[in-house]
């Protein structure tokens, strides 16, 4: 079973090692490691996808990497779509073959591109706000999102108490236009990171660019 595991460290040289030795000490074995923040104060945030070894559990890599001085679990979970991180440049590839599809071939994309477990496209209209396309995992709408128009840049959207099934989740958006933007949400974490915010931003100003070429 693949899991993904959000991880904080020192961003020196041998960090990285100490943390992949720990990980396969304790039963897991490292498919692949993408860096998502270097932080002002000397750390990193990386995630690392892994494979945990027949009746190990994910506790003892947890246990194993915050043993280590200026290590932090941040996240660890299942990945569902395994196999491998999803980087952006495959995003924009997708993007460019259907530039008419673009919005919603990125809104397809987002739950692997930056590891959420939905995302929805949403327009506000006269009547109300409705939802244009969505993952199959994304919530139902609830009576709160026209709060969330318009939206000026990508940002952490608050999710509130009417929205029921949001319960426990971190949102974050990013407008396509005045009246149209784009949400993707975690399930209990981990925060969206400013450089998620970031790379969010990009990837919808270059989905809005190829859809008008």
């Amino acid at each position: 079973m693949p899991y993904l595991l959000r991880v904080e460290l020192p961003d020196v040289p041998g960090s990285l090692g100490r943390v992949a030795s720990a990980i396969g000490e304790a039963g897991g074995d490292i498919e692949a490691i993408e860096i998502v923040e270097h932080r002002g104060e000397g750390t990193a945030v990386d995630d690392v996808l892994l494979e945990m070894a027949h009746g190990v559990m994910p506790d003892s890599v947890v246990s194993a990497c915050n043993q280590l001085d200026g290590v932090q679990v941040l996240w660890i979970s299942r990945y569902a779509a395994g196999g491998q991180l999803f980087l952006d440049l495959e995003v924009v590839e997708q993007l460019t073959q259907e530039p008419k599809a673009a919005y919603d071939i990125l809104v397809d994309m987002l739950p692997v591109a930056f590891r959420t477990d939905w995302a929805m496209r949403l327009a506000r209209t006269d009547s109300g706000v409705k939802q244009v396309h969505a993952t199959s995992a994304a919530p139902d709408l609830g009576d709160d999102q026209a709060a969330w128009f318009p939206m000026k840049r990508a940002g952490r959207l608050d999710v509130e108490p009417g929205w029921s099934q949001l319960n426990e989740n971190v949102v974050a958006g990013m407008p396509l236009d005045r009246d149209e933007i784009i949400v993707t949400g975690r399930r209990g974490g981990p925060e969206i990171l400013d450089s998620e915010l970031a790379r969010l931003a990009h990837l919808a100003a270059l989905a809005v660019t190829i859809r008008r070429a």
